[in-house]
């Protein structure tokens, strides 16, 4: 039995493993001086934004004009020229307390070329649109190449590559091969396009993060500092932690609380991570697989309402459909998640014989509510709001109202000025990257409005998922598809590998946004409903955090674990599998999604039950274990039988269940035996 040995990580160093990890994170040091001035930036950011959400009248394109300003400023000042400049601050050369001169003239250009254009008057900017004038054009090329400096800087390389690349499409089309060849633009078109128009810089992306995603991010701070965080862990310890094995989980019960506030895989990985990876540990779970578990179930954070990331609120803006209707539909798929993670490392406990938690290592659920009761009031109004159908903006504004007068009440977690001041930076601060990035973001999607680009490539995925399809079905027995049906099976197979490699490194709501300016227009081709292929894309950019090589969520739980990075993205993969079969259930069976045309309750109840039943049985597969240990080949029976339940139907959910009654008796008779 594996004990743990390691000492318990303080917070400097579970701060120093987020910093290490996420990217987003990695925060220039500052003096004291120039620190407090940042700060209170961050204040002004967070406050601004409450104001002009829930109070203001502020037109659109100077909100998102203010809103990009405050970002890429203070990523300028932030973060280095380098990943290494933030984690091991440099000094020497022209800094002022600790920040390069440089860096802040950058800031400063930043700030005006963002703010240039709408401070305009409107009637200005609808005269120049088409006829910019020189001044435009210099502003708006600054615009754009300190765009992607900001985006490198905080989120890494891979997306500024993307944009830069669909610049150089937008302007060299008539020598592009094939399918892609246009028309072209120049220059000036471009900037034009990009930053004259809202179909660029300032487009959806950039206003929905200034509209709704900066104050969700704030309401989960604040609402983690008042201790709603901590309700979710102790409520996950008594619900689960007697059990076998019980520390897994508490990590996938805590892991789906605290996804409801929030977003981030890696935040939620260091919160709930620094009390589940060492108690897993001490129970006797491999290092490896305690940290697979923790990072796999807090990626869930990402797929859980009413959060979501930021994607709930995009689905938004392009579907036109309410937030409660996109919460409804992302509700079961998320439990699938957990509950394939469940499965795995029940099994895992019960084949390696591992304990629960004893009485005195679980806290008394008495104590637990009357501590920590107050904090739940918030996401409460949260939830009541949003599903009332007041707008997303109306709901956070008074969510985070609620949050800082339960604070200020609630003698458990006591809020004081200091404490708000330092929330409100903290907040601000944990939006810039994802802020950068969606600027980008808006980049890559003006290019594709400016050329068509998305119906193109839609067509040629299309059209090589037909051609393989032709192939396919060609061959007995599989001819007993068609060929439209192999098309939408290897369209979804393409676009799947797609987000994986794209997400590798980028914010999964970039990813999503890129991925869907593609996979909308293909999947439509082959009558996908759009809510089912905007989910689709979404998930499978979710499993990038835990896919190696680039499983950020899962080399930040190793970090905490000490354990081997890649192991632990593979085993996070395999426990993470539900998420990458969930999708093909939706696209197959869209009443999953509760919103989705032609919903109804028996099509819902047996594509659940069939889903279940195709998770639970692919989690006993790759456990090798069910009440006994399988032999090799009774696991890959297992495995490829899971996937009858996954196909739509009782009859193939029937099929499912007769082909696994051997297996079973097989086992019982095994069990029976060893006893």
């Amino acid at each position: 039995m594996v004990t743990d040995t390691q000492p318990e990580l303080t917070p400097e160093q579970l701060a120093e493993i987020e910093r290490k990890f996420d990217p987003e994170m990695a925060f220039r040091a500052t003096g004291k001086q120039f620190g407090f001035f940042i700060a209170a930036v961050l204040v002004c950011m967070s406050v601004y934004h409450f104001y002009a959400s829930g109070f203001g009248l502020i037109r659109e394109l100077l909100h998102r004009g203010i809103h990009l300003s405050f970002v890429l400023g203070l990523v300028f000042l932030l973060f280095g020229w380098k990943r290494d400049d933030s984690l091991t601050p440099r000094t020497g050369g022209l800094r002022i307390q600790g920040v390069p001169v440089l860096d802040i003239i950058f800031s400063i250009l930043a700030v005006g070329a963002a703010i240039y254009l709408p401070l305009l008057p409107p009637e200005v900017v609808a005269e120049r649109v088409g006829n910019p004038s020189q001044s435009d054009v210099l502003m708006g090329t600054a615009l754009l190449v300190l765009t992607l400096e900001a985006t490198r800087r905080s989120v890494g390389p891979t997306l500024p590559i993307i944009g830069i690349l669909f610049l150089v499409f937008a302007y060299f089309g008539p020598w592009m091969p094939g399918a892609l060849k246009h028309g072209g633009a120049s220059w000036l078109g471009i900037v034009n396009h990009l930053y004259m128009t809202n179909q660029g810089l300032y487009g959806v992306a950039i206003g929905v993060m200034a509209q709704y995603v900066f104050l969700f991010i704030l309401f989960g701070v604040l609402a983690t500092r008042i201790g709603l965080g901590q309700l979710f862990i102790d409520l996950a310890m008594v619900i689960a932690g007697r059990y076998s094995g019980g520390p897994a989980k508490v990590a996938i019960f805590s892991s789906a609380f605290m996804g409801t506030i929030s977003g981030s895989s890696i935040a939620n990985t260091v919160t709930t991570g620094a009390l589940t990876i060492p108690a897993m540990k001490r129970v006797g779970y491999p290092p490896h697989f305690a940290a697979a578990t923790e990072a796999t179930a807090s990626t869930g954070g990402q797929i859980t309402p009413p959060i979501l990331g930021a994607a709930a609120f995009i689905m938004v803006e392009y579907l036109e459909i309410p937030l409660r209707d996109v919460l409804a539909a992302a509700l079961f798929p998320a439990l699938l998640h957990y509950f394939g993670i469940f499965i795995m490392v029940h099994l895992e406990a019960k084949k390696l014989g591992l304990r629960g938690l004893r009485a005195e290592e679980l806290p008394k659920v008495g104590l637990v509510l009357k501590d920590h009761w107050l904090s739940i009031i918030p996401l409460g109004i949260l939830v009541y709001l949003i599903l009332s159908g007041r707008t997303p903006d109306f709901a956070a504004v008074y969510g985070i109202i609620a949050c800082v007068v339960v604070g200020f009440l609630n003698p458990t977690n006591r809020l004081t000025i200091p404490d708000l001041w330092s929330v409100l930076a903290s907040g601000a601060k944990s939006t810039l990257a994802v802020g950068a990035a969606a600027a980008t973001v808006g980049i890559v999607v003006g290019v594709v409005t400016l050329t068509g680009v998305g119906f193109r490539l839609g067509y040629v995925v299309v059209q090589t998922a037909t051609d393989i399809g032709d192939v396919v079905g060609s061959i007995w027995p599989l001819s007993y598809f068609s060929v439209a049906q192999w098309a939408l099976f290897f369209s979804l197979i393409l676009i799947a590998f797609a987000c994986i490699i794209m997400g590798a490194g980028i914010p999964t709501t970039a990813t999503y946004i890129i991925l869907v300016a593609v996979a909308a227009p293909a999947l439509a081709q082959l009558q996908v409903e759009p809510i089912v292929s905007h989910f689709f894309v979404f998930y499978y950019g979710v499993l990038a955090d835990i896919t190696p090589p680039v499983a950020l969520a899962a080399y930040a739980a190793a970090g905490i674990a000490g354990s081997n990075p890649f192991q632990t993205g593979n085993t996070a993969f395999r426990l993470g599998i539900a998420k990458a079969l969930v999708p093909f259930v939706f696209v197959y069976s869209p009443a999953l999604l509760l919103v989705a045309d032609g919903f109804t309750w028996w099509a819902f109840t047996y594509t659940l039950a069939g889903a279940m039943l195709g998770i639970a049985s692919l989690g006993v597969a790759f456990s090798g274990f069910l009440v006994a240990p399988l032999k090799n080949w009774e696991r890959w029976y297992v495995g490829l039988v899971a996937f009858l339940f996954i196909a739509p139907g009782v009859t193939t959910m029937l099929i499912g269940l007769a082909a696994l009654a051997p297996i079973v008796v097989l086992q019982l008779r095994r069990k029976s035996v060893a006893a």
